[in-house]
């Protein structure tokens, strides 16, 4: 009979024993192991909630697709590998900036920025309305004079508003010029920005504080790189699939050339992120194992309570083969009912704290950017928990189980 060792470890587990301890044991074992699987379905959405959270601050900084050069900081804004991306029918906006470190000076105080300088066409790439704050608009050159939009934090550190009268004094050194001691102004470009009237905020502190939005010809002369850009930034139309669109865009720049997408531009968070997820689940994984052990002690006293329904079952012509599939399965049923039973509850868990923020972030709303913590379930974990309850219960129970039964079948 073919499920002949199924249906007798179907029949042992929830058979009545004669001694109630056992059926108390493999209760705790399927508790223990539902715990660790719920503990695991919990940890893992948690992790992936906060991943969408970081995903949700991607700023106009932040373009879809980013091309920079892979050698070197610039690159010819003519290049015949870039100009190719202008035909591409999936491309909303193209735009070229250049970007380095700088001085800026106002009124005694000095700040070392990042200047960004952009083509026109970075006014359609951003949304003006949610990014920038004041009475002014934004612009970045007109009637002889170059503009220049400040975050809102530098803006604060410069002890000035949205508007300013007197303009940002902009330094930087000239390429291949060692500085000259008698008049350091020498070895530096020059220039300076008027104020349209406005300051951005994306809230994020390595933008807010530190850049100025400016001309693209403004940067290229400051920085001595005429008709280079060190980036270009691209925004797509809404219906179609970035990665391919990347993947094209790969295949058409070739080797010479970065291209990263959103979550490839914010790589150093995304990937500490994943490095807490796996050292999570490793450990969870571990506490898993030790949970697996109380199978070990029900399959061990079940095993001595049927060492005379053993004797039967070969006398009736069951191989010791099968006699071991009988309790290997039932060791394995304990471990699949306790990874079902834990995965319903962590989903459960999952969608009341996605619901109604069961657990809070801080002591007040309002003191973190979410008040709960957040949390998202993907298939891919879920799978993964339950395939690593599968396994480490099956692992858990073969070597004791075939050690036992040799001395039973003795």
């Amino acid at each position: 009979m073919k499920n002949f060792p199924f249906f007798i470890a179907r029949r042992y587990l929830f058979s009545k024993k004669s001694h109630n301890a056992i059926n108390i044991i493999s209760a705790i074992s399927v508790c223990g192991v539902a715990l660790a699987a719920m503990a695991l379905v919990c940890t893992l959405s948690v992790f992936n909630g906060f991943g969408d959270l970081v995903a949700s601050f991607f700023t106009a900084f932040d373009p879809q697709i980013k091309v920079t050069v892979v050698e070197g900081k610039t690159v010819s804004a003519r290049d015949s590998a870039l100009i190719a991306l202008h035909a591409l029918p999936e491309v909303q906006t193209y735009t070229e900036c250049l970007e380095d470190n700088a001085l800026v000076t106002r009124n005694g105080r000095q700040v070392m920025v990042t200047i960004k300088g952009v083509d026109d066409y970075f006014a359609q790439q951003i949304d003006a309305d949610k990014l920038l704050y004041g009475d002014g608009e934004f612009m970045l050159h007109g009637e002889g004079m170059e503009f220049g939009v400040p975050g809102i934090g530098l803006a604060s550190a410069l002890g000035m508003g949205a508007y300013f009268e007197e303009p940002l004094k902009v330094y930087a050194p000239k390429k291949g010029e060692r500085v000259n001691m008698v008049n350091p102004l020498s070895s530096f470009n020059q220039g300076e920005l008027y104020s349209p009237g406005v300051v951005f905020a994306v809230k994020q502190a390595k933008y807010d504080a530190t850049h100025v939005i400016t001309s693209l010809a403004f940067a290229q002369k400051l920085f001595d790189c005429r008709g280079a850009v060190s980036s270009v930034e691209l925004t797509l139309h809404s219906n179609v699939d970035t990665d391919a669109v990347k993947e094209k865009i790969k295949a058409i720049l070739g080797p010479r050339f970065r291209v990263q997408d959103r979550y490839e531009q914010q790589e150093d968070v995304f990937r500490i992120m994943k490095i807490e997820k796996l050292i999570a689940y490793l450990f969870l994984t571990f506490i898993l194992l030790v949970a697996c052990f109380n199978i070990i002690g029900s399959l061990s006293m079940l095993m001595i309570e049927k060492k005379n329904d053993v004797r039967t079952l070969r006398s009736l012509g069951a191989t010791n083969k099968q006699i071991v599939q009988i309790f290997l399965l039932e060791g394995r049923m304990i471990s699949t009912f306790g990874a079902v039973l834990g995965i319903v509850l962590g989903l459960l868990l999952c969608w009341l704290q996605q619901e109604f923020g069961l657990i809070a972030l801080g002591a007040s709303d309002g003191s973190f950017v979410v008040d709960a913590y957040p949390v998202s379930v993907h298939l891919d974990d879920v799978l993964l928990v339950f395939i690593t309850v599968l396994l480490a219960g099956y692992v858990a129970v073969w070597y004791p189980v075939r050690h036992l039964s040799r001395r039973i079948l003795m």
